[in-house]
């Protein structure tokens, strides 16, 4: 490497604390960095405690850190309520920095002490009850609290959090048990507010189930009375194998639910064979002809009429409809939909809900008649 392309040494780098005459030498604990780099330096301060950014309990040499060691032990120095004190201390500091999990650990410490002070256990138990509360651990507040009372069997705020941990589960009456038996020695205003919730709570789930049981018995009332409709009347309703996306969901209404006697409502597939196209009506009554339904559907600008349309009107057109048995049956255009449906011979079906009418121009009726497969149209259906 030539000098131009030697790396630029900074002074500072180069330059070391020599001692004058008179000048005290570096100590040894200082010296030992003398000859390390940054990150060596770094590494050796983070094992002292002192120093420490992270918790290092090696001495570097795959031993242990003593003084890490010694700041241990030195939280278990004292008489046994002094250093479940402390943890608790700890704790609650944790507790007020929302660092709830290690709030735990501090309150789990001090209580494995046992330092035989009820006082103190009794608070580390509502405490921990506090972290779990907000943690959502609710079952582990419930018995936290429990313990509480056993050492304290008037202590308000155990039976409160308890009621809040019973109430975030649902356990309602749990709750109110907790909550009244703490209003039975106090006249705590977050009891009596908690209670109220409670209640308030189980008010309006009693309303819901209430509203969902009779709209459930309404539902089944209209529904008994619409089979029964269709079985008065005689209607047959045929399921085929891949009814059209429309009629996936078609349904027959009455237009009055709870009485059978009203019009059935229903839609209707209206089929042009000779042309392949369709027209869907989401409703109709019965009582509907097949001459309104075609004037409804035909209803549309004298441009369409023209080419392949061009027979298309009311007065040259004939209606059909397929029976029970995968024939074909001519309506009367005149006829209202329910005395066709009522007929029984030849019987002519609702099809998936619905109503099926092919419409043919008059000039195309033989041909279209000649070419219908009865076979073909039994194969649609479901079985």
């Amino acid at each position: 490497m030539s000098q131009e392309e030697q790396p630029r040494v900074s002074q500072w780098e180069t330059r070391k604390y020599v001692p004058k005459a008179g000048e005290p030498a570096l100590p040894p604990q200082i010296s030992q960095f003398a000859n390390k780099t940054t990150d060596e330096v770094m590494e050796e301060l983070n094992r002292l405690p002192f120093f420490m950014t992270k918790l290092d309990e090696t001495d570097g040499e795959g031993g242990e850190n003593i003084g890490v060691e010694a700041l241990k032990s030195l939280a278990y120095d004292g008489e046994p309520d002094e250093i479940a004190t402390n943890f608790k201390n700890q704790g609650n500091d944790c507790f007020k920095a929302k660092q709830y999990h290690n709030a735990i650990e501090y309150y789990n410490k001090a209580l494995e002490v046992d330092c035989g002070v009820d006082d103190i256990t009794k608070s580390l138990y509502l405490n921990r009850a506090a972290c779990n509360l907000e943690l959502k651990n609710y079952r582990k507040c419930v018995e936290d609290c429990k313990r509480v009372l056993t050492l304290d069997e008037k202590n308000v705020k155990a039976c409160f959090r308890a009621g809040k941990a019973f109430f975030a589960i649902e356990k309602f009456e749990e709750a109110k048990q907790i909550l009244t038996y703490g209003l039975s020695f106090s006249d705590s205003q977050d009891l009596t507010t908690l209670l109220s919730q409670v209640e308030n709570k189980q008010k309006q789930i009693k309303d819901q189930l209430i509203k969902r049981e009779k709209e459930e018995k309404e539902k089944q009332l209209k529904q008994a009375v619409l089979e029964n409709s269709i079985k008065l009347r005689h209607y047959e309703i045929v399921r085929t194998k891949n009814p059209p996306e429309m009629l996936k969901s078609a349904k027959l209404t009455l237009e009055d639910p709870t009485d059978y006697q009203s019009q059935l409502i229903f839609p209707a597939l209206v089929l042009y064979p000779t042309t392949d196209e369709f027209d869907f009506i989401a409703e109709i009554s019965e009582l509907t002809t097949p001459l309104e339904i075609l004037e409804m559907v035909l209803n549309r600008p004298v441009e369409w009429f023209e080419g392949k349309h061009k027979n298309f009107h009311v007065k040259t057109l004939d209606c059909f409809m397929e029976t029970t048995s995968g024939g074909l049956i001519k309506v009367g255009k005149k006829m209202e939909l329910n005395q066709i449906l009522l007929q029984e011979s030849p019987k002519a079906p609702l099809f998936d809900n619905a109503l099926k009418l092919f419409v043919v121009p008059k000039s195309d009726v033989a041909e279209w008649t000649s070419k219908w497969n009865k076979d073909i149209a039994l194969q649609s259906r479901k079985q």
